[in-house]
């Protein structure tokens, strides 16, 4: 763990993980399995959430309760992929206001291309969480940053599945404010930009396409 990036080592988180891993598991559990992990990622990546209080009655007497303070969080999902990990956060945080930027990657430069992009309002009044299975070159993640904080966006965390030292270094470099809160940190990128180790490409194991 570093001031930017925290892994996070829970039992549950690594033998999730290691189960989507395999190459044989299909489509259904992958799915299930992402949308559970994300719950748990989603546990830590809201730990420093701000609070303040209000007053309740208990059944027994009168208290001032803890609760989240200021305007809904903002979950932003970059598409396709990142839809998997939003649905387990929409779960824990059903009154999230939610965003979609829609980037691919050009299978020769590696660079983002955008075509689509549909983001929450206030988003400066907002804790904004990005969401994205892999950190692989960065370039996506922060360019889907560079829109966020064009729209006015602050507070940005940005949760995946994976990453590659590769995409840590280009995300620190792009947004050092940005903290990244992942299941693992893998061991390089491959020449066709894959995560190492990794487990493929989430996109299609999570939809069935190729």
């Amino acid at each position: 763990m570093t001031d930017h990036l925290t892994i996070v080592t829970h039992p549950l988180v690594q033998h999730k993980l290691s189960l989507m891993r395999a190459k044989d598991t299909p489509t259904p559990a992958f799915r299930q399995l992402l949308r559970e992990i994300s719950l748990l990622l989603a546990y830590e990546i809201t730990r420093e959430l701000p609070m303040t209080t209000r007053p309740i009655d208990t059944p027994l007497c009168p208290m001032d309760a803890p609760v989240l303070a200021g305007r809904k969080l903002a979950l932003v999902s970059i598409l396709r992929a990142g839809n998997g990990l939003l649905d387990g956060m929409l779960d824990l945080l059903p009154e999230a206001r939610v965003g979609f930027v829609g980037l691919y990657r050009d299978p020769e430069t590696l660079r983002p291309v955008q075509y689509y992009c549909k983001l929450p309002e206030d988003l400066g009044e907002r804790v904004t969480i990005v969401v994205d299975p892999m950190l692989a070159t960065g370039n996506s993640s922060a360019a889907a940053i560079d829109l966020l904080k064009a729209a006015g966006a602050r507070d940005i965390r940005f949760m995946c599945l994976l990453a590659a030292p590769e995409g840590v270094a280009r995300m620190h470099e792009a947004h050092a404010d940005v903290l990244i809160v992942t299941a693992a940190l893998d061991d390089h990128l491959n020449d066709h930009g894959y995560i190492v180790p990794g487990l493929g490409d989430a996109g299609d194991r999570m939809y069935g396409t190729k």
